[in-house]
């Protein structure tokens, strides 16, 4: 097994087996929840000075630094064409006109010319509904760049202004696993994973975000359909508090639906978070 990389921007991450700990807390005000380009593309350029050419998964903390990934999968090395897979009961494909944050990088992973597709299954979120269509950014989508999987969700908006191809809507999570299992079985594609806990349900670990309905079984059946062309991964998705220094950070987290996180319990919830993690790295 490769060595995990801790980019330890929160503290959350518990101590996994050979792991190496890039100690980054000094970026977490600039760079949680959203930044500038400039400013990321500036973290891109320190991770690419400090972490090793081979490494195994990467693991970025809370579900606030998804959009982390981005530089990572720049910095997949080689050649060859390759998708991107995303666990998250978000479609991060939303407008932010600031720069980029953890809602808003898949857009720019999708723009990347080794990236063929991107998909982001376990979607519960309304942010793919009628009510936010107007926030996500459609051109991926119209591209044929993007697909959305969910369950629970409205999306009949989309087929009406021909967006229908780049939309799988399910009845439940299990069908969508099923559909997603299916179609990966017709693909030698190397896959570059990214894994957003906030896809599981609750039960099977607390998130800083709301969560979705993915039970642990239906998230090993997807990293089980892409075994064997793993080529890059990411986790994310950890419990931790903080509370900004700027006020227009507070403003915007708490505009996004971000609730406080009970001081009492962030010990046991980081604890099944640790336990997760250790049983998705040897999934991966």
């Amino acid at each position: 097994m490769r060595q995990p990389i801790v980019l330890d921007v929160d503290g959350s991450v518990g101590p996994l087996a050979g792991r190496l700990v890039l100690p980054l807390r000094d970026w977490e005000e600039s760079i949680r929840f959203g930044c500038s380009l400039g400013r990321l593309r500036r973290f891109g350029t320190m991770l690419d000075e400090t972490m090793p050419q081979v490494h195994g998964t990467v693991f970025l903390g809370s579900g606030d630094f998804h959009h982390l990934t981005w530089p990572l999968v720049a910095r997949v090395r080689g050649s060859e064409r390759f998708q991107v897979v995303v666990l998250d009961n978000h479609p991060d494909n939303m407008r932010f006109p600031f720069g980029v944050h953890c809602g808003s990088w898949v857009r720019r992973v999708a723009m990347l010319p080794r990236v063929s597709h991107v998909h982001v299954i376990g979607i519960t979120s309304a942010d793919i509904g009628r009510g936010h269509a107007w926030e996500n950014y459609l051109g991926p989508l119209r591209a044929g760049k993007l697909t959305y999987w969910s369950t629970g969700v409205d999306t009949g908006w989309a087929a009406k202004v021909g967006l229908g191809h780049a939309f799988r809507s399910h009845a439940t999570s299990a069908e969508m696993v099923d559909a997603f299992v299916a179609m990966q079985a017709n693909s030698s594609e190397p896959v570059y994973l990214s894994i957003d806990k906030d896809a599981y349900a609750a039960d099977v670990a607390r998130t800083n975000w709301d969560q979705g309905t993915l039970s642990e079984a239906g998230g090993a059946a997807i990293l089980d359909a892409v075994r064997g062309r793993v080529v890059a991964s990411d986790v994310t998705g950890e419990i931790s508090r903080y509370r900004y220094t700027s006020w227009w950070k507070r403003r915007l987290s708490a505009m996004d639906g971000q609730e406080e996180i009970d001081a009492m319990r962030l010990a046991e919830w980081q604890a099944e978070q640790h336990a997760l993690n250790e049983r998705l790295l040897a999934l991966i």
